[in-house]
């Protein structure tokens, strides 16, 4: 694979925490590619370091050790401005949704193009109305037009998803970060959530790296899964050779990220 066609690459990435009474390694040496348009699941139970990597690849955390780039850029070692051109090319999907409930439907969407726009705004008729129609159209494209005045916070979770993904989009990204982005939401929900950012990645030609809690849900709308226990890869291979021995030992052995060499007890 060349450097064209890769969009993320972890060289022995590392990460550790220091923890009330010890020092924890959250990811110990986790190197993988990820070529455009790839569809990638991480799989792995609680504290597997999952969050920590999708914080890395957006900047909010920096390796201990090793290397992460995305889009041939090292987060963790760009200046400000360097660090808010990547991230606008890097649409963010949170768990919580990551809305603000007291604001219209339309207004949170908006907010995804702040990126883009100089000065500070507050309030929908600060937007240009070219990215006002530009938001009722990625609402439009999640199914939520009708609702783009409504107040955030009266919509369903499976509803506030997709208003976080077509803010996301508003980004025009080149990747998206998906965050457990069904965990907290009912079967058809998720299904409709997951069906719409494996849609849009398609479509679009995204890069998606999704972290999930959920199996089936991973081998249903991923191209590839890497697995994680205690912060290091135990799995990489695509969906459809996963099999459930595969599973097993991503789910079996310890469960609490890896205490560092020498730390103390």
């Amino acid at each position: 694979m060349n450097n064209e066609e890769t969009v993320v690459r972890l060289t022995g990435v590392g990460k550790a925490f220091a923890g009330d009474t010890r020092e924890v390694r959250a990811l110990d040496g986790v190197s993988f590619d990820v070529p455009a348009g790839q569809f990638v699941a991480l799989l792995g139970p609680s504290g597997s370091g999952k969050s920590t990597l999708l914080q890395l690849l957006n900047g909010l955390q920096k390796p201990t050790s090793g290397v992460a780039t995305v889009l041939g850029v090292d987060p963790s070692s760009s200046g400000k401005a360097e660090l808010r051109a990547l991230r606008r090319q890097v649409g963010f999907i949170f768990q919580d949704f990551g809305l603000v409930g007291m604001r219209s439907v339309l207004e949170n969407v908006c907010s995804g193009a702040l990126g883009r726009l100089r000065g500070p705004r507050s309030g929908l008729l600060m937007y240009p109305r070219r990215l006002r129609e530009q938001a009722l159209a990625q609402l439009d494209r999640v199914g939520l037009a009708d609702q783009a005045f409504q107040r955030t916070d009266t919509l369903s979770g499976g509803q506030q998803q997709r208003v976080g993904i077509a803010r996301a989009l508003m980004q025009q990204p080149r990747i998206l970060l998906a965050d457990e982005p069904v965990s907290s939401l009912d079967p058809l929900s998720s299904q409709q959530v997951m069906e719409l950012i494996a849609d849009i990645g398609r479509t679009e030609s995204l890069t998606t790296v999704c972290t999930l809690h959920q199996v089936d849900t991973a081998l249903t709308w991923a191209d590839r899964v890497i697995g994680l226990n205690t912060g290091r890869v135990v799995l990489d291979s695509p969906t459809a050779d996963v099999g459930d021995t595969d599973i097993a030992r991503l789910y079996q052995g310890p469960q609490e990220p890896a205490v560092l060499a020498g730390a103390p007890s």
